[in-house]
């Protein structure tokens, strides 16, 4: 890989984005009265679900607390794959299945959020939504870089070990078997 500081580093500020802002966003919804509906502009997807699925008063709170904890489950798996990062910072390889379900579900989300706001033409919420899930995809990617770099040194190191196993038994195979030429039908 070229650069993986620059990836490790794209990677770690991404997820810190997302424990940050999702995060303060679930905890806002949660610790609300009316988890997080009297901000009209943020809960336009709740509203809008909320009226095309037919629920009441009550599937509403439900439907809001809904988002909140799973805005809080994302920012929490963010925040524990950077734990896992800092944990692996001198040895050793992160897990990068802590963040692909983060980035899951971050792209549920965004993508259950941007369909409202495409249907009610509104262009501040569909920038909002596009942004996380331009982040979250420029992770999963990063993230996939980053494991397949990990897999092809992985890979180098077994078949330079093979190799160095298998040097001395070529060298003596090669003094007990006289050479023969490139094609030799009748040996």
């Amino acid at each position: 890989m070229r650069y993986p500081v620059a990836v490790t580093a794209s990677i770690f500020s991404i997820a810190l984005y997302f424990t940050l802002f999702w995060g303060f966003d679930g905890l806002r919804i949660l610790t609300s009265s009316t988890y997080g509906l009297e901000d009209a502009w943020r809960s336009q997807t709740v509203y809008w679900i909320a009226r095309w699925t037919g629920l009441g008063p009550h599937g509403l709170l439900h439907l809001a607390a809904l988002f909140g904890v799973l805005k809080l489950a994302a920012a929490t798996v963010c925040a524990i794959h950077i734990g896992d990062r800092l944990r692996c910072f001198k040895t050793g390889k992160p897990d990068a299945d802590i963040l692909e379900l983060a980035l899951l579900l971050v792209v549920i989300l965004s993508i259950v959020s941007v369909a409202p706001a495409i249907w009610q033409h509104d262009a501040a919420l569909i920038r909002a939504c596009t942004l996380n899930l331009v982040l979250a995809s420029l992770a999963a990617a990063l993230g996939a870089l980053e494991r397949m770099e990990e897999e092809t040194q992985a890979v180098d190191s077994r078949e330079a070990a093979v190799a160095a196993e298998a040097a001395p038994l070529d060298a003596e195979a090669a003094q007990a078997k006289p050479v023969s030429a490139w094609f030799s039908p009748w040996r």
